[in-house]
C-alpha cells in the first residue's frame, strides 16, 4: 500500500470521526448540560474525580478506595461501597473488547469504532438522565450502573460486527484480516510450543511502561486529588466539570487527528532506519503531511485559547448555571484554554514521535517520562496548594510544554540530515498573528462591558461581536496559509471519493 493511500485513509478516518462525533457528542452535551442541574458538586466530584481511579486499577487498588481513603457522607453520596464494585465490573468488561478495539482500528474501520463509541456515550448519558429524574436517591448506583451498560453496550457492538464479518468469507474486509475467526481473538498457544513471543512482549513492555507513564502526566492531578486531599468534593466536582468541557474540543478534534495520523505515520515510516535511509518519496509525504497537521492544531489551539478567555464565563453559565459561572470556574476555563494550545501541538508532535522511535529510543523516552512524573506530580501539589485547582491545570501546562519540547527535539534531530522541515508549520505570517491579538482584544473588551450580568440581549450581542471576530480571524487564515488550505482541500476530496466508493 502506497504512502499517499495511506495518507488518504487516515485522512477518512480523521474527518469521519471528526463528523460522526461532533454530532454524537453534541447530543451527549446537552443531556450531559441537563443532568447537571440536577446534582451535587460533592456526587459528581466523587464519580468524575475518584472512582475512575478505581475504574483503572479495579484489578489492584479497589480496596484502597473502600478501605483507606476517606468514604464520602452516606446522605450526601449514597452507595458509595457498592458503586465503586459495579465501576471495577465495568473496567473488567471493557478490556474483554480491547481486542476488538486494537483490530478495528489498525485497520482503520471508521464507522465501527465512531458509531460503537457514540452510541455507547448517548445510551449512558440517556439511562443516566432518566435515572437522575426518576431514582435520585439511588446515588452513586446511577453513575456505575450507567458505566456497566455503557461498556456492555461498547463490547457488545464490536462483537456483532466482527461476529457478522467473520462469518462472511467472500467479504473482502475480512480477506485483510490476521484472523479467520472469533476464537483467534483468545489466548492460545502457538504451534511453536512457545507459550511467549519474546520479542513482541518486550516491546509490548516497552510500550506498556510508556502507557503507564504517560497516564500519570495525563490524569496526575486526579491522584493529587483523591489521595492527599488537596480539595473538597465539592471543588473536585466543579474543576473535573470544567476540565471535561475544557477537554471537550480536543477529544472532538484532536483525538481523532491523533490516532488516524498515528496509523498513518507508523505505516509510512520505518522504525529502525533514519530518515535519509528510507524512501525518500514516503519521507517527504510524512514531512508534509507533519507540516500541515502543526499548522491545523497551531491554528486550533490559538483559536481557542483567544476567544475561550472572553467567552469561558458565558460558557459555564449556560452549560451548568452558576453552579459554574459564579466560583472559580471562569479562571480554570481560562486556564484550560491555553492548556489546549498546549495540548493540540503535543497530539501532533507526539503522534509522530512515538510513530517514528525505535524500541531503543521508547525506552530511552520511558526513563524521561518517569522523571517527569514525579515533578508534575510533586508541582501540581505545591502549585494546588498555593493557588487552588487553577494549579493543576498550571502543572498540567509545565509538563506539556516539557512534553512537547522533547518531541520537538526528536523531530528537528529525525529531519535534520535531509532537505525537508516539517517544523516550519509552527511558524504563522505575522497577518494572522495580528488579526489573533486584534480580536483577542477586542472580545475581551466586549465581556468587561456586554456580559455576563446584564441580560440576554447583551449577552447576545457579546456574541455577535465574537462571530464578527472568529470569522475576520478565519478570513485571514484562508488568505495567508495557503498551503494548508491545499493540504485540507485534497485529503477533503479523497475522502469523499473513497466514501463514493465504498
Amino acid at each position: 500500500m502506497g504512502s499517499q493511500e495511506v495518507l488518504g485513509q487516515a485522512a477518512r478516518l480523521a474527518s469521519s470521526g471528526l463528523l460522526l462525533q461532533v454530532l454524537f457528542r453534541l447530543i451527549t452535551f446537552i443531556l450531559n448540560a441537563f443532568i447537571l442541574r440536577f446534582l451535587s458538586k460533592e456526587i459528581v466530584g466523587i464519580v468524575n474525580v475518584r472512582v475512575p481511579l478505581g475504574v483503572l486499577w479495579s484489578m489492584f487498588l479497589g480496596w484502597v478506595w473502600l478501605r483507606l481513603l476517606e468514604v464520602p457522607d452516606p446522605d450526601v453520596v449514597p452507595y458509595y461501597g457498592t458503586g465503586v464494585v459495579v465501576f471495577g465490573l465495568s473496567a473488567v468488561v471493557e478490556l474483554l473488547g480491547e481486542p476488538f478495539w486494537v483490530l478495528a482500528q489498525a485497520h482503520m474501520f471508521v464507522k465501527l469504532k465512531v458509531i460503537a463509541e457514540s452510541l455507547s456515550v448517548i445510551l449512558k448519558s440517556v439511562l443516566t438522565a432518566f435515572l437522575v429524574l426518576w431514582l435520585p436517591h439511588w446515588g452513586l448506583y446511577i453513575f456505575s450502573l450507567a458505566q456497566l451498560f455503557y461498556t456492555a453496550v461498547l463490547v457488545l457492538c464490536y462483537v456483532i460486527y466482527f461476529k457478522k464479518l467473520l462469518g462472511s468469507p467472500e467479504s473482502t474486509k475480512q480477506q485483510t484480516l490476521p484472523v479467520s475467526r472469533m476464537t483467534d481473538l483468545l489466548p492460545n498457544i502457538p504451534r511453536s510450543g512457545a507459550f511467549v513471543n519474546w520479542k513482541e512482549a518486550k516491546l509490548t513492555w516497552s510500550f506498556f511502561k510508556q502507557s503507564f507513564l504517560k497516564q500519570i502526566l495525563t490524569e496526575g492531578e486526579r491522584y493529587v486529588m483523591t489521595f492527599l486531599n488537596v480539595l473538597n468534593f465539592g471543588d473536585q466536582g466543579v474543576y473535573d466539570i470544567v476540565n471535561n468541557l475544557g477537554s471537550l474540543v480536543a477529544r472532538l478534534i484532536f483525538q481523532p487527528i491523533e490516532e488516524s495520523f498515528y496509523i498513518f505515520f507508523a505505516k509510512v515510516l520505518e522504525r529502525e532506519k533514519d530518515a535519509t535511509l528510507q524512501k525518500q518519496e514516503d519521507v517527504a509525504v510524512a514531512a508534509a503531511v507533519l507540516e500541515s497537521l502543526l499548522k491545523l492544531a497551531l491554528l486550533a489551539g490559538l483559536t481557542i485559547t483567544i476567544f475561550g478567555f472572553a467567552y469561558s464565563q458565558l460558557a459555564l453559565d449556560i452549560y451548568g448555571g452558576t453552579m459554574l459561572s459564579a466560583g472559580s470556574g471562569p479562571v480554570l476555563l481560562r486556564s484550560y484554554c491555553l492548556y489546549v494550545l498546549l495540548l493540540a501541538v503535543n497530539g501532533v508532535t507526539e503522534c509522530f514521535t512515538f510513530a517514528a522511535m525505535s524500541k531503543e529510543q521508547v525506552d530511552r523516552y520511558n526513563f524521561t517520562m518517569l522523571a517527569l512524573s514525579s515533578s508534575f506530580l510533586v508541582l501540581a501539589y505545591l502549585l494546588t496548594r498555593w493557588c487552588g485547582s487553577v494549579g493543576f491545570i498550571l502543572a498540567n501546562c509545565f509538563n506539556m510544554g516539557i512534553r512537547i519540547t522533547q518531541s520537538l527535539c526528536f523531530i528537528h534531530r529525525y529531519y535534520q540530515k535531509s532537505p525537508y522541515r516539517p517544523l516550519t508549520g509552527l511558524y504563522l505570517s505575522p497577518v494572522l498573528l495580528g488579526a489573533f491579538a486584534l480580536s483577542g482584544g477586542i472580545t475581551g473588551i466586549s465581556e468587561v462591558f456586554l456580559c455576563c450580568e446584564q441580560g440576554w440581549p447583551s449577552r447576545l450581542a457579546h456574541v455577535a461581536v465574537g462571530t464578527f471576530c472568529l470569522g475576520v480571524t478565519l478570513g485571514t487564515a484562508f488568505l495567508t496559509e495557503t498551503k494548508l488550505i491545499h493540504f485540507l482541500r485534497t485529503q477533503l476530496a479523497v475522502s469523499r471519493l473513497a466514501d463514493k466508493m465504498t
